[in-house]
């Protein structure tokens, strides 16, 4: 399309072409040195205004209107538009019979006028032809106008715009038009609920019921008369007076004739051919007082029915009307507060009694039928029959009662509120319900699986606040709810009547455009263009972004997904924001797309690409370097390990070697040496083998030492064998050892145990036992004594003390062991070994004393000594100290 501008300093009309102006002035037949209001209209013309009107064809001939204005003086042409017909509207800068708003139409200007708006006394400012065609007109100081239809719809501060003067008009892309005023910008959208109030031209605002008639115009009652909206979308007046024989209509009913029937001045009346008609007696007589009527219904036999409140009392009676007479009144003493009837297929009448209960009225009986576990608290607002089911908006949701069987719609099934006011179905056959949330679309598909499976969820079409939809409860007038000739559907709330068209599609099929804003990174805002190269994040991301959708921007949708990170798209809702925490290096790309409040998506949406650099611990040469420290230390821990199990080994190797030594060094001592002594004795008898006498003595001394080697020997396996693990009992262990020291020798043994047993570490405790049975043996054989005292204690440390009163031993043997002996250096070895303290005191003819230390830490596996025990061990060690020193 080509570009056009006004007032290049070269002419007054310029075009663009590349990169250069193509102007146009005198020498094209344009004498204008400025132009205003330029405008294309649909065979390419443009129109602009200065002096004069002009019209530049695009084969560059120029044609300029003046002789309608000849006499006008200086013309100022404020604005132009052009609409797709060839029809051009001019604002000119006055008001009169030949300035305001002119109308391009044959050759000829005339001032442009419809109903609601003359062109001649408007001082015009603002012209917008929008992409449905219709006209919007900004003014100076008289607001805004929108024709359409043939009428104008005048908008100023007192219906809601922000100033007087109207500067600028735009449409948007999504046909949203916006108005610059000298107070603010104002937003125009079609919404699809539309509002009949008193702005638009109903006469009371205390609203009854709403009733749509055969010629396409629709009756609302309210407390002063009636208001009909034709149509045209003109609405007139029907009041009390010449035109209504009465005030305060409440029920409504259109027959299938077309006569409308109206609760009036407290009795039944019909409408008909411009006139209203009282409804008889079947006498003749006047049908009067039969106070308000409630509710009105036709059945299938063309009887009209009617429930009233008749006399002071309230007391409700049902009319049956033919033929404008009054065949049958029906008193309902027995049913406590019925106010809504409705007819079925077979002429019977339905009432809802207690709201609660329906009563079935045929043929002079009546019938009831209790809903479903007596609704209590259940408030109905409107009882209709279509489909060959009852239907009953209540507080509680949508409920159908058909042959018995009660179906409930609410929030359980897919209502997003429960509370209906009414409801009607479309010529479509989808059902529209007026809620408490706003107004409700049920499609047909939906619907029939829901009367298929009452208990299944259903899609519903919501139209809320944003899209122009304020449902109330209405004065409790039927019909609250109405289907006109054209199909429009309305709906009556107390102060306002309002109407949907469902023949119309309100999708807006334009995807909104999506922009990243900004991203945030720890407080730090970056910019979005380019590709980013981001610092070691510390701690959060935050990416803002937007759609531009301004129809209701509140019910945009959003989907974004971060790839490097995220597996799946994110659901946000409306948020336009996403936060991420703690992403690790690398280059990721955020996608986000949105969807207009219709549903319909961009794809496409919009991306940004960045990177996020590594901290100094995030870098390859760092993992490299904890790669390479690590399998050091897992080289390090092997050998260490390696080193620990050759030391345990050794340390085993060692202990078995020591072991080997001392019996090696026992035997040697005892056993070998008997043995090698009763060698000697063998062979002397064997060398003097005649002398019988010797011989005996010899075989007698050979007799003892084989004895004493036996003794040897059991005491050698006895120190190797006997432990006390079996029993676990370190004290039992040594009480026999003091028993096998009284089989060959007689001395007074005393063994004292103080303390309770305690759990030890079994190679420690044999340590102590075998420390314990090598002095009492050497008590046994070598000490010569008359008294043995053996005393266990367990205390905070375990001390075990072996004293005889035997003949000594010598200070020499005591300090450096008697040579070719191991006796007393293994005793030290064993102590040294489990980390316990070994003392040896012994003096000649005074006996000795053997008294071993071990702390209680390195041994016992249970509690720690009780307090009682820890202060006797420390006073015993005190004692001890002084005996040494």
């Amino acid at each position: 399309m080509t570009r056009y501008r006004l007032k290049d300093g070269r002419g007054p009309l310029c075009r663009v072409v590349g990169e250069d102006f193509q102007c146009y002035g005198a020498k094209e037949g344009i004498p204008a040195r400025y132009g205003l209001g330029l405008t294309e209209d649909s065979a390419g013309n443009i129109w602009f205004g200065a002096d004069k009107i002009f019209r530049w064809s695009p084969d560059a001939t120029a044609v300029y209107f003046e002789k309608e204005w000849k006499y006008v003086g200086d013309l100022v042409v404020a604005r132009l538009a052009a609409g797709p017909s060839g029809e051009v509207w001019a604002a000119l800068d006055g008001t009169g019979p030949k300035m305001g708003l002119r109308h391009y139409s044959d050759g000829k200007w005339p001032s442009y006028a419809v109903s609601g708006f003359d062109g001649a006394n408007v001082r015009a400012r603002a012209l917008l032809v929008d992409s449905k065609q219709t006209l919007w007109v900004g003014t100076l100081s008289d607001g805004l106008y929108h024709i359409h239809d043939g009428i104008a719809d005048h908008y100023g501060i007192v219906d809601g715009l922000s100033g007087k003067g109207a500067g600028d008009i735009y449409e948007d892309r999504e046909g949203n038009v916006w108005v610059l005023t000298d107070k603010g910008i104002d937003l125009f959208r079609d919404t699809p609920v539309l509002t009949f109030s008193t702005t638009e031209g109903l006469s009371s605002a205390d609203i009854g019921a709403v009733v749509g008639l055969r010629d396409g115009s629709v009756w609302v009652s309210n407390a002063g008369g009636v208001d009909v909206i034709h149509a045209d979308g003109t609405i007139s007046a029907i009041t009390t007076g010449p035109g209504m024989p009465g005030h305060g209509p409440t029920a409504t009913l259109a027959d299938h004739t077309g006569r409308v029937w109206m609760g009036l001045n407290d009795t039944l009346m019909y409408f008909e051919n411009g006139r209203f008609f009282d409804v008889k007696k079947s006498d003749g007589s006047s049908l009067q007082h039969i106070g308000t009527v409630y509710s009105i219904t036709e059945d299938a036999a063309a009887n009209v029915w009617a429930l009233s409140a008749v006399g002071g009392q309230g007391q409700m009676h049902l009319f049956r009307v033919k033929d404008a007479r009054v065949t049958e009144e029906i008193p309902l003493d027995s049913l406590l507060g019925p106010n809504l009837i409705a007819a079925d297929e077979n002429s019977s009448i339905w009432i809802l009694d207690t709201r609660d209960k329906l009563v079935r009225y045929h043929d002079g009986q009546m019938e009831t039928f209790p809903l479903a576990h007596n609704e209590s608290g259940l408030i109905a607002y409107w009882l209709v029959h279509f489909d060959s089911a009852l239907w009953l908006a209540t507080n509680k949701g949508l409920y159908r009662w058909k042959e018995g069987r009660l179906s409930v719609l609410d929030s359980s099934n897919g209502l997003p509120c429960s509370p209906v006011y009414s409801l009607v179905k479309d010529n479509l056959g989808s059902l529209w319900l007026y809620g408490q949330c706003g107004l409700l679309r049920v499609s047909a598909s939906d619907l029939a699986t829901w009367l298929n499976s009452p208990e299944s969820k259903i899609a519903v079409e919501t139209f809320d606040l944003l899209d122009g939809a304020q449902p109330s409860v209405g004065q409790e007038m039927s019909p609250p709810a109405s289907k006109s000739a054209d199909g429009r559907l309305w709906f009556a709330t107390n102060q306002f009547i309002q109407m949907i068209d469902p023949g119309r599609s309100y999708v807006n099929s334009v995807p909104p455009p999506v922009f990243i804003e900004q991203l945030v990174s720890d407080h730090q805002s970056y910019s979005t263009k380019g590709d980013l190269y981001l610092p070691p994040l510390k701690s959060e991301l935050q990416i803002d972004y937007t759609a531009l959708s301004f129809a209701v921007p509140q019910k945009v949708r959003f989907r974004y997904k971060l790839e490097g990170h995220d597996s799946d798209w994110h659901e946000p809702g409306t948020r336009r924001q996403a936060f991420y925490t703690d992403l690790r290096p690398g280059h990721y790309t955020f996608r986000v797309i949105a969807s207009n409040s219709d549903g319909v998506w961009n794809e496409t949406g919009a991306t940004l690409s960045f990177q996020v650099a590594p901290a100094w611990y995030q870098t390859k040469a760092f993992l490299l370097l904890c790669i390479v420290s690590g399998l050091f230390a897992v080289w390090v821990i092997y050998h260490l390990r390696v080193r620990q199990i050759a030391r345990a080994i050794s340390v085993r190797f060692d202990e078995r070697l020591a072991e080997r030594t001392r019996i090696a060094r026992e035997l040697h001592d005892t056993l070998l040496q008997t043995v090698q002594g009763s060698k000697l004795v063998a062979d002397d008898a064997l060398e003097k083998s005649g002398d019988p006498a010797h011989m005996r003595g010899a075989m007698e001394k050979l007799s003892g030492w084989l004895g004493q080697a036996t003794q040897e020997g059991r005491a050698a396996l006895n120190s190797l064998r006997t432990s006390t693990i079996e029993t676990n009992d370190l004290a039992a262990g040594l009480r026999r050892a003091t028993e096998e020291c009284l089989i060959d020798h007689s001395m007074t043994v005393k063994f004292s145990v103080a303390g309770g047993p305690r759990d030890m570490h079994p190679i420690a405790r044999d340590e102590i036992y075998r420390i314990g049975y090598e002095a009492i043996r050497n008590a046994c054989e070598h000490s010569s004594a008359s008294r043995l005292e053996v005393a266990l204690s367990y205390a905070q440390d375990l001390t075990l003390r072996v004293k005889d009163n035997g003949i000594g031993i010598e200070p020499a043997v005591v300090a450096e062991g008697r040579e070719g002996h191991f006796g007393l250096r293994g005793m030290r070895e064993r102590a040294e070994r489990i980390g316990s303290k070994l003392t040896l005191v012994s003096s000649p003819n005074a006996g000795t004393e053997i008294t071993l230390v071990v702390p209680g830490g390195v041994i016992f596996r249970t509690a720690r000594a009780t307090r009682f025990e820890r202060i006797k061990t420390f006073l015993g060690r005190r004692e001890r100290v002084s005996n040494q020193d």
